[in-house]
């Protein structure tokens, strides 16, 4: 089970009693606020894609969506969705679980700017009904192959007037 190595993997930083387990379903953004009891804005969603051959994270606010020119302008490839076998395969968490601890060595991790605006968010700890509270800090300091923080998304910000 994906949750078992994450823990084991967030022992290292001290974090791995900070996972929660619930009852139900965390596996959308929808189903984790309500377990977390949060806004689903601060669910940090983990988004696997693949750039020519290599699998890469990136995690973004649970209210963000890709924007596609701005991936093609950090990417230099198309945004290309990993299928539930891909993520599975390459990434080693499945789809509802899928977070950046624990990865692979090729699996590269990018944290979107949208999560910024919040104290801490929710990521995902492997597993459809898990989850795990951390400042911006500590989940970049957390994730796998860390690359850098990046700006790929839409309809996060406040619409200007």
């Amino acid at each position: 089970m994906s949750i078992q190595k994450v823990r084991a993997y967030m022992e290292q930083f001290g974090m791995s009693g900070r996972i929660r387990e619930f009852e139900v379903s965390s596996a959308t953004v929808e189903l984790a606020a309500v377990a977390v009891g949060v806004e689903g804005a601060r669910i940090a969603k983990s988004l696997s894609f693949k750039v020519g051959e290599e699998p890469i994270i990136i995690v973004v606010a649970g209210d963000a969506k890709i924007d596609n020119s701005k991936y093609k302008a950090q990417f230099h490839a198309k945004a290309k969705m990993l299928t539930h076998e891909e993520a599975h395969t390459l990434i080693g968490h499945d789809v509802g679980g899928v977070c950046s601890f624990a990865l692979p060595e090729n699996v590269k991790v990018y944290l979107d700017v949208s999560l910024k605006r919040f104290e801490t968010v929710f990521p995902a700890a492997g597993s459809d009904n898990s989850a795990i509270e951390l400042t911006c800090q500590e989940l970049e300091r957390c994730s796998s192959n860390f690359q850098q923080w990046v700006d790929v998304c839409k309809a996060w910000q406040p619409a200007l007037s």
